[in-house]
């Protein structure tokens, strides 16, 4: 089964990406948890993201587009990135989500992902 995993970081850290003193171990720990996630062999996809102030929100309010440019100050945690995993059960897809860096000052969101509905019966 196929879940996604969704890496959500806290401003600080963002902040370590291009920390001259910290950024070592920041990139360190990642590539240790991505290195093993892909020698397991159940990575579907996966990508790491810009930090938020490189995105935007797009909402249609009343027939007309509203975009919001990032950072977003109401969030506490930003999404940093995400794999697409091919395990056996959630357990196991909780079981990486917890070895994950940012495990221990931001969170990651497990989600199954939905398989495509059947549209034979529609044509």
């Amino acid at each position: 089964m196929h879940y996604m995993l969704c890496f959500r970081q806290t401003d600080a850290d963002f902040a370590l990406e291009n920390d001259p003193d910290a950024s070592k171990a920041y990139w360190g720990a990642w590539m240790a948890y991505v290195g093993a996630l892909q020698a397991s062999g159940k990575v579907v996809s996966g990508n790491g993201l810009l930090p938020p102030k490189t995105a935007a929100i797009v909402r249609i309010r009343d027939g007309k587009r509203e975009v919001q440019d990032g950072p977003y100050p109401d969030t506490r945690e930003h999404l940093g990135g995400y794999f697409i995993v091919d395990v056996d059960n959630v357990d196991e897809a909780l079981e990486w989500a917890a070895r994950a860096p940012c495990a221990s000052t931001g969170s990651i969101e497990v989600r199954p992902c939905m398989t495509p509905p059947d549209t034979s019966a529609l044509a």
